[in-house]
């Protein structure tokens, strides 16, 4: 049976995980199958904290590989970041930003004031 879990990486007390599709016998860290995404409950700053393909995840699910406790919670998190991102993208692209008209309503108040010269 194939399962989705997390492989421990890092060192002592940084611990950083990667979810990979394995055998169910295969070692925690061992061989595995394919990698999938990268968990690190360690990030600071502007790290990056999860990454999950779900178009391979969703392959794996497909094809009867069952996920651990832990990964099911880490994809429903990551699949409502990655929908909030799409939110905003879409929330930004529908609504011009105040800089954009700003600097064309000044542009054609200045195309107005040459054309107004006497020549």
């Amino acid at each position: 049976m194939v399962t989705i879990r997390l492989a421990r990486h890092g060192g002592k007390k940084k611990p950083f995980y990667h979810v990979t599709v394995a055998e169910r016998s295969a070692k925690r860290d061992g061989r595995f199958i394919e990698r999938v995404g990268f968990y690190n409950p360690v990030a600071r700053g502007q790290e990056e904290e999860l990454r999950i393909d779900l178009e391979r995840l969703e392959y794996w699910l497909s094809t009867g590989a069952q996920p651990t406790d832990r990964v099911r919670q880490l994809v429903t998190r990551w699949r409502k970041t990655v929908a909030e991102q799409a939110l905003a993208a879409a929330s930004a692209d529908a609504e011009p930003s105040v800089d954009a008209e700003t600097s064309a309503a000044d542009a054609t108040s200045v195309d107005d004031e040459t054309s107004a010269e006497p020549a």
